[in-house]
């Protein structure tokens, strides 16, 4: 008799879960790493990703406004774990600040694009957090 490597509860094997499974552990891991990340600038050199408009009206340095920018990552990274049909939603509107910040400086219209299609991946989990999470956790077993 054949026994799998994994129990099958652990990962689903309706397509649509799997991809909400996927979705939901890069929106929580990427959003947190970058937002950690917006206070070391291990990564890059954040605050250059800060429009000079908005650097302008922003309180503080270039670097304190990253380090807020981090939080609300860190929280919309939180978010998407703990309630996705919210979380991700809020993922999908902090992407589309992040691509009207880009768009206003000359040169990193690759990574507005880019995050385009990160915004429209967050708009899919919300979407399958709505059919597949609607009570906050992803329920492995088969649609009703």
């Amino acid at each position: 008799m054949h026994t799998p490597l994994l129990p099958s509860r652990t990962i689903p094997a309706d397509p649509a879960r799997q991809a909400l499974v996927v979705l939901r552990t890069v929106f929580t891991v990427a959003p947190i790493v970058f937002g950690l990340d917006k206070a070391t600038n291990l990564l890059t050199d954040w605050p250059r990703y800060l429009a000079p408009g908005i650097d302008g009206i922003a309180p503080g340095t270039a670097q304190q406004a990253m380090y807020a920018v981090g939080v609300g990552e860190v929280v919309a990274g939180v978010a998407v774990t703990a309630v996705p049909r919210f979380g991700a939603w809020l993922v999908a509107a902090w992407l589309a600040g992040i691509i009207v910040d880009l768009a206003t400086i000359p040169g990193y219209d690759d990574v507005a694009l880019r995050d385009l299609g990160l915004l429209g991946a967050a708009v899919a989990l919300a979407r399958l957090a709505a059919r597949y999470a609607p009570d906050h956790r992803v329920h492995p077993g088969p649609a009703a």
